[in-house]
């Protein structure tokens, strides 16, 4: 069964090129890991009862802890991730977001173990310029990188 998420990926224009706001998934099992492992802010929507868009931005405020950003949004597209999830991405220039809490969330640690442990999704977001977020994005999302260079471009 195909899964569908949604995203939005906030940009800033700086004196040293543009930078891109992504988040660190929360939780033990992600703790020490930083490259290719930070993600557009995104999460799960079914595509028969919910728009792309109106799922971006309800996942922007669980994983952000803010509204998602006002200002017109450009479409990004859409990517298809390894485990076969489908990602429909939208862009917003907006230098003033900033991570505040993330939603929490139940899992099993350590894994089999009966065990469970509350954890935020996402334990931090930032700014990273392009460059070093090819390097941070999980590898599946770099072309949403590419994608919004080109737009800006044009």
């Amino acid at each position: 069964m195909v899964r569908f998420s949604a995203g939005l990926l906030p940009y800033r224009r700086t004196d040293h090129g543009i930078e891109v706001f992504l988040a660190h998934p929360g939780g033990p099992f992600w703790a020490r890991k930083d490259e290719h492992v930070w993600s557009v802010t995104k999460g799960e929507y079914d595509p028969a009862t919910e728009a792309p868009r109106c799922a971006a931005a309800r996942e922007f405020v669980e994983e952000i802890g803010v509204p998602a950003p006002p200002q017109p949004w450009l479409e990004l597209g859409e990517i298809r991730q390894s485990s076969g999830k489908r990602v429909v991405a939208y862009a917003v220039e907006d230098a003033s977001v900033q991570f505040v809490a993330s939603n929490e969330i139940d899992i099993q640690w350590p894994p089999r173990s009966g065990k469970m442990l509350r954890i935020p999704e996402v334990d931090r977001a930032q700014f990273w310029p392009v460059q070093e977020a090819r390097h941070k994005l999980i590898a599946s999302q770099v072309p949403l990188l590419d994608r919004l260079c080109a737009l800006l471009a044009a």
